[in-house]
C-alpha cells in the first residue's frame, strides 16, 4: 500500500478529512450546524470545508436544535444526505424530540419505504475544563430508542472510517466524538477497507480480564491494562466502538477467554449503557464468569464544575480498583 496514504492526525484532523471526503465524493451530502461554516465549528473540525465547497453545502444554522434536525430530516426525505452538528453535548435537547420522534421513527412509520441518512455528530463528555451543558455523555438515552445507529469512536483512523460508514448508512447515525481526544494524533490510512461500522475490536490482547469501553475510556483503560501489567497482571482491552447496536458477540469471545468483565464509560453508572452489558454478558456466561460483571462511570448526579471532573469522572485508581475486586474473587 502507498506509503502516502498513511496520515499521523489528530482525531479532529480525520473527521474533517473523513468529512470533505464525503463532499467531494457525492454532491447531496451536506453540513449544517451553529458556526460550521465560516468559524469552522469551536473545536474546528469543519475548518475550512465552507471555503472549499461554498455555503451552499456548508451551512450556518440559527441557534436553534430543534430547527437544524428538524430541516436534515426534511432534506433527507428530498435525497440528502445532512451531517448536523450539535454545538456540545448538552445542546442537543431542544432537538431531542425531533430524533426520537421523527428520525428515530420515520423507517418503522413508513414500513421501510423512506430511509433517513442523517448524521447527528456531538461532541460529547468531559476532561476540557467547560462550563456547564458542555460535559454531558447522554448516549444511553438515545442507545434506548429503536431506530438510531448510536457510535463513537476512539483514535482518529475510527474517527475517519467510522465517518464515512455513518454518512454511507440508510438509517439515522448519532456518531459521539470524545472532545478531550480530539487532539490525539495516530495514523489514519485512507485508502484501507474498513471493518463493519459496529464491530468491536480487541485493541489490547489479555487472559486475566477484559475492560470493555468506547469513546474517551479506551485510551484509559490501555493506560490501566499497561499499570497492571506491572503488577504481573494480564488485561484485555475491547473497544466497543459502538454503543447501539452492541457487539455482544464480541464482548462474549473476550469473556469466555478471560472469565472478567469490567465496563467502563463517562457517564453515570446508574442506568448506563454498561447494564445493558453486564445483564446481557451475564445471561450469556453465566457459567464462564468467575467474578461479577463491574461497571465504572460518572456519579448520578449532574455534572460538576471544571474544578472537580478529576474527582467525577473515572480515572486510572477508580478503574484499578474495579480490577482488583474482579480479581480478588
Amino acid at each position: 500500500m502507498a506509503a502516502e496514504t498513511i496520515k499521523n492526525v489528530a482525531l479532529a484532523k480525520a473527521i474533517n478529512e473523513s468529512l470533505r471526503r464525503a463532499l467531494d465524493s457525492d454532491p447531496k451530502v451536506l453540513i449544517m450546524g451553529e458556526d460550521v461554516g465560516k468559524l469552522g465549528g469551536v473545536f474546528r473540525v469543519t475548518d475550512g470545508l465552507q471555503k472549499d465547497f461554498g455555503e451552499s453545502r456548508v451551512i450556518d444554522t440559527p441557534l436553534a436544535e430543534s430547527g437544524i434536525v428538524g430541516t436534515a430530516i426534511g432534506l433527507a426525505l428530498r435525497g440528502y444526505r445532512p451531517v448536523v452538528e450539535i454545538q456540545f453535548d448538552g445542546f442537543v435537547f431542544p432537538a431531542y424530540d425531533q430524533i426520537v420522534t421523527q428520525l428515530a421513527k420515520m423507517h418503522a412509520r413508513s414500513l421501510g419505504k423512506v430511509k433517513l441518512p442523517v448524521v447527528v455528530r456531538i461532541p460529547y463528555g468531559g476532561g476540557i475544563g467547560a462550563v456547564e451543558h458542555h460535559s454531558e455523555s447522554p448516549e444511553a438515552l438515545f442507545a434506548h430508542v429503536a431506530g438510531l445507529k448510536i457510535v463513537s469512536p476512539s483514535n482518529a483512523s475510527d474517527a475517519y472510517w467510522m465517518m464515512q460508514q455513518a454518512i454511507q448508512s440508510d438509517d439515522p447515525v448519532i456518531f459521539f466524538e470524545p472532545k478531550r481526544r480530539y487532539w490525539d494524533k495516530g495514523e489514519v490510512n485512507t485508502e484501507a477497507i474498513p471493518g463493519p461500522l459496529h464491530k468491536a475490536k480487541v485493541v489490547r490482547e489479555g487472559t486475566d480480564l477484559t475492560l470493555a469501553a468506547y469513546g474517551p475510556m479506551v485510551k484509559l483503560c490501555q493506560e490501566v491494562a499497561a499499570a497492571a501489567a506491572e503488577e504481573g497482571r494480564n488485561l484485555e482491552v475491547l473497544d466497543l466502538r459502538s454503543v447501539s447496536p452492541l457487539d455482544f458477540d464480541s464482548i462474549q469471545a473476550s469473556v469466555e477467554k478471560t472469565r472478567r468483565l469490567v465496563v467502563v464509560h463517562e457517564a453515570p453508572v446508574f442506568f448506563g449503557s454498561g447494564a445493558e452489558i453486564a445483564a446481557r454478558i451475564t445471561e450469556r456466561c453465566f457459567y464462564h464468569l468467575e467474578a461479577p460483571v463491574l461497571r465504572v462511570g460518572g456519579y448520578h448526579a449532574p455534572y460538576p464544575p471544571a474544578r472537580l471532573e478529576e474527582e467525577y469522572l473515572p480515572g486510572l485508581d477508580r478503574v484499578l480498583d474495579a480490577v482488583d475486586r474482579a480479581l480478588a474473587y
